[in-house]
């Protein structure tokens, strides 16, 4: 076998690696993860159902007002009486119109109260409940979005080792056509290049369902996103220490603020219970016209009259005997306060459990996408040294193959690694509730322009 020979099998092997970098390259239509956030933001059915919740929920506290403002209404009405008597003999028809205005303001109502105060924390619970639904989508549409990016990863790789595979297939069979290798060179390297032909075809699915999956979305049709720069610097997680993480979290999670309103309402609930025991005061006030166009019954004339009335006052009223009902009320609210109480507790214990698997989640991640930067160097090596020892006979075609294979693989290990540690880093601030829109832009200045 001549040097000539066995150089021209691996000579294609750098304009394979060199290919992988292309697949870096942006399309000039490519849309940055922010952009592709808002428009998931106006799409996404599950976040809309969300927001137009959260609209409701506003709209409902608003209604627990009402309990402690001042109401009025105003009746009306027309009659015609046929009057008949026999001693005295009378036979009178007359008709009566009549209005009346009635206003009435709670002026002890402790139950009413407690229902309003019930309304301001039904809206910090529904802005949780949005804060929650936000995060969420901003997690959804980054691992989509990353998601993307390594099945297109992987389907470049695999075309780069196909490539690579090929020319050594191809080198295989020229070689034994002159009689300066074996058939099993070629037999291997042909079940080689076949297998890489069935990772060809599940990487090109995964990369079709992928897209598919970012597409609905965010909204978009053939939505391609932007791809990191290379070589690029993982954030580092700050602050490094998980316990300032899960302190962080007890006063800005979603569900343990969801769950401190829940308990702020559960006592108030207990309120309205044994406002059932107390009295209540009003002052009600109302105004009457009533009209005879035709006189009265006992009336001794046909004349028209109107009768004005005015009266202002206060209704005292206290409850004495309910058959047990408030007493039993009282205590099932004492025992849902203290169901409440046992949610918030179990809220944060969550938390500070999801922070912490997180936290160490992203320093294994990042861990590991220094092994495998070291790793790649390795691979590099490794094969460099097969193709050296390929060319001086000490090494065969099947040790250049899988030093191939190994690189590739590791490459995207890598690259994939890297897409993980980005959105373990947007997990860490979800589980501990601080992630917002803003950290979005952080991921942004890593992508290709």
């Amino acid at each position: 076998m001549t040097m000539r020979k066995k150089m021209s099998g691996l000579l294609p092997l750098t304009l394979a690696m060199g290919s992988v970098l292309a697949a870096f390259t942006p399309l000039a239509q490519a849309q940055s993860l922010v952009e592709l956030y808002e428009s998931a933001r106006a799409f996404d059915a599950t976040y809309q159902s969300a927001r137009l919740q959260y609209e409701a929920n506003l709209a409902k506290a608003a209604q627990a007002k009402a309990g402690i403002l001042p109401s009025a209404g105003l009746s009306a009405g027309a009659s015609r009486t046929h009057f008949e008597n026999n001693n005295p003999v009378l036979d009178r028809s007359f008709n009566t119109q009549n209005a009346t205005l009635s206003a009435s303001q709670p002026l002890y109502r402790p139950g009413n109260w407690a229902t309003y105060e019930q309304g301001q924390k039904q809206v910090d619970l529904a802005k949780a409940q949005l804060d929650a639904a936000e995060q969420d989508l901003i997690v959804r549409t980054s691992q989509a979005y990353f998601d993307v990016l390594a099945a297109q990863d992987s389907l470049t790789f695999v075309k780069a080792q196909k490539a690579a595979v090929a020319e050594q297939l191809a080198s295989a069979k020229r070689n034994f056509e002159v009689g300066t290798a074996t058939i099993t060179d070629t037999r291997e390297a042909q079940a080689r290049y076949d297998l890489v032909l069935a990772q060809e075809i599940a990487a090109e699915n995964d990369l079709r369902v992928k897209k598919i999956a970012l597409d609905q979305l965010v909204g978009k049709v053939e939505s391609q996103p932007k791809g990191l720069l290379l070589p690029t610097a993982l954030p580092p997680v700050v602050p490094p220490d998980v316990n300032a993480w899960v302190q962080q979290s007890e006063d800005i999670h979603p569900n343990i603020r969801q769950a401190k309103s829940g308990l702020d309402i559960a006592q108030l609930e207990v309120d309205k219970a044994e406002a059932g025991h107390k009295p209540t005061l009003d002052l009600t006030a109302s105004y009457n016209v009533t009209r005879n166009p035709s006189g009265t019954a006992t009336s001794a004339s046909t004349a028209a009259f109107r009768t004005h009335n005015t009266t202002v006052g206060v209704v005292f009223n206290l409850p004495l005997f309910a058959g047990f009902a408030s007493q039993n009320r009282i205590r099932e609210t004492l025992s849902l306060q203290d169901k409440a109480r046992s949610d918030l507790e179990g809220a944060r214990r969550t938390v500070a459990q999801s922070t912490r698997t997180a936290y160490f989640g992203v320093l294994s991640g990042q861990g590991q996408v220094k092994a495998l930067e070291a790793a790649e160097l390795s691979s590099q090596s490794a094969l460099d040294a097969n193709k050296l020892g390929y060319q001086v006979g000490v090494r065969i075609n099947i040790d250049v193959l899988n030093a191939q294979s190994q690189l590739f693989q590791t490459k995207r290990d890598l690259a994939k690694a890297r897409y993980d540690v980005l959105v373990g880093g947007l997990r860490l601030r979800q589980a501990n509730g601080s992630l917002s829109p803003d950290d979005l832009q952080r991921i942004n200045a890593l992508l290709a322009k």
